[in-house]
């Protein structure tokens, strides 16, 4: 028997078996301020699972064994469909049966709240799966706009009952939709799109149409219907366009290729043609860009929502590894300058937190003024200022573990996961000129500016930097309302929002480490740059995903 060379030992275990949403203060706290008789039961039961060991492996497995596209059988015949692994469908039934594709639509107190906490402990486990999900959940009030086809598909958009098999709607208890939006020649810019519809006649779901064209971006190609952009007699409109057609027959929709991408691996992405696929008008004609427009909210508050949830994912991987890993004899945790990146990456995830729950709040009181204006200036906000600090959150995180946090492992390495899936949200759904874009557009509405005040008001002294940078603030959002500063502008609303939310929700040191660090006027924007006089200890054990050794 050979010789062993070493012992293998300093080497953390992996974090696993715990409950995500017990074990996240931040998100309890925030959830006390933005919906305070909320049921948290589901969010408990949905921690346990999201936390467990056998569903991070099917989270593995499905990174992994990535979806294939099989265009045609093997008798040549055309089928257009991708197969997924088992872990997948595993997947995506955990998040069905936990409504995250359409809670709010079903009705309940808080509903946007609730689904929006669901969304980010179900981020930590599997992202990628999440953009059916998340798109279900956008289409759905869309599709009233066509109200045959919603009292037809409506129920079964909301229902807890997932199926992938490639039956018609009326065989399958529960369904999914995507959308298709984007060309090559376009991208962002919907208006220069080429696809056609032309017109078919009428039937028991309206206007019908023979579509022409391509998608450039086509996710989820195996939901069972789509919302559609493309060009009618009236102007650029959308429209609704099932897989299989109410006879059962396959509808002309190509899949060219999946997209070879540099995470969200679990999804597929695909390219398509279509051949005279059938569709059915939502809404009216020349109407599309505004539904997009409305649709788009929604996937930009899962964005934001999704980029929280993998913050904290990163954060809790990092801590768990430092807790235990010994360096110069004491943990890593131990030692002053990680601790101050620990402490600093605690601070971003927190505040990601509190902004992107404050958004779903607003989406649950769109009838009062105040919170619609609110969630139309937050969203790009919190979509750009989130995302955008996604990637260096992650890269830092993973420094917290050195070369372990760079290496895949088979699937095995989350932070490398992670890191790879950050930018998706970034860019899908608008990037951050587009969201800087949209921040200008909605100051231009005479109620931005009131609805900022009245948002920042409960903070007013508190913290001498943000009564400074509230004060300003109105100057600055007049000064700098150009596509120039833009971005600039919407990183200091999005950090005082943030303040001002953590003095609400947060220990008096989180609050006061953050408003130190990010409005103090010195903020280096490097992780690991806090002060001397920053309270460590509170921030370090309150981020904790577990109970210290």
């Amino acid at each position: 028997m050979p010789e062993l060379t070493h012992e293998v030992f300093n080497q953390p275990q992996p974090l696993v078996d715990y409950n995500l949403f017990e074990t996240n203060r931040p998100l309890r706290d925030a959830l006390r301020f933005n919906a305070p008789g909320l049921d948290t039961a589901p969010l408990r039961e949905l921690g346990a699972l999201a936390g467990s060991a056998r569903m991070q492996e099917h989270a593995r497995l499905a990174n992994t064994h990535t979806p294939q596209l099989r265009s045609h059988d093997r008798f040549g015949r055309r089928i257009d469909e991708v197969e997924f692994h088992p872990s997948y469908h595993a997947l995506m039934d955990a998040a069905v049966q936990a409504g995250l594709h359409g809670t709010p639509w079903a009705g309940g107190t808080s509903a946007h709240v609730l689904r929006a906490a669901s969304f980010m402990l179900f981020t930590e486990l599997e992202p990628s799966i999440l953009c059916p999900i998340s798109m279900t959940y956008a289409v759905t009030p869309a599709l009233r706009a066509n109200p045959a086809v919603y009292r037809d598909w409506g129920a079964k958009l909301t229902s807890r009952s997932y199926d992938s098999r490639p039956v018609p709607w009326r065989d399958k208890a529960g369904v999914t939709m995507g959308m298709g939006m984007t060309e090559k020649q376009g991208g962002s810019d919907v208006r220069a799109n080429t696809t056609r519809a032309e017109p078919q006649g009428r039937d028991e779901w309206g206007a019908r149409y023979a579509v022409t064209g391509h998608k450039w971006f086509f996710s989820a190609p195996m939901c069972d219907a789509f919302l559609v952009l493309a060009q009618t007699a009236g102007g650029l409109s959308c429209l609704f366009l099932p897989r299989l057609l109410p006879d059962g027959s396959r509808n002309a929709i190509h899949i060219q290729r999946l997209k070879d991408k540099l995470g969200n691996k679990a999804n597929a992405s695909s390219e398509v043609e279509f051949l005279g696929a059938i569709a059915w008008l939502v809404g009216e004609e020349g109407r599309g860009v505004p539904q997009i427009l409305e649709m788009g909210t929604m996937t930009r508050l899962d964005c934001a929502l999704g980029t929280s949830g993998l913050m904290r994912q990163a954060l809790s991987i990092a801590l768990n590894h430092t807790g235990q890993r010994m360096a110069f004899g004491k943990r890593l945790i131990e030692q002053p300058l990680m601790r101050n990146v620990l402490a600093d990456l605690a601070l971003e995830s927190e505040a990601s937190t509190v902004l992107a729950l404050r958004l779903a709040r607003s989406f649950d009181r769109r009838d009062d003024a105040h919170e619609a204006a609110l969630g139309r200036l937050l969203t790009p906000i919190a979509k750009y200022w989130i995302c955008k600090r996604g990637s260096h959150f992650a890269q830092e995180a993973m420094e917290c573990l050195g070369g372990n946090g760079y290496v895949e492992e088979g699937g095995e390495g989350i932070l490398a996961r992670i890191y790879r899936e950050m930018p998706v949200n970034s860019i899908w759904e608008g990037a951050g000129n587009i969201m800087a874009l949209d921040l200008l557009r909605a100051l231009r509405k005479a109620d931005a500016a009131a609805a900022l005040a009245q948002e920042l008001a409960p903070a007013r002294g508190a913290h001498p930097a943000l009564d400074r940078m509230a004060a300003a603030l109105p100057a600055r959002v007049e000064q700098m309302a150009t596509e120039v500063e833009a971005r600039r502008l919407a990183q200091d609303v999005a950090l005082t929002v943030q303040a001002a939310l953590l003095r609400q929700t947060a220990p008096d040191a989180v609050f006061q480490a953050f408003c130190a660090s990010r409005l103090g006027g010195d903020w280096g924007q490097a992780f690991g740059t806090l002060g001397a006089g920053t309270d460590f200890d509170a921030l370090l054990q309150r981020a904790q995903p577990v109970e210290a050794a």
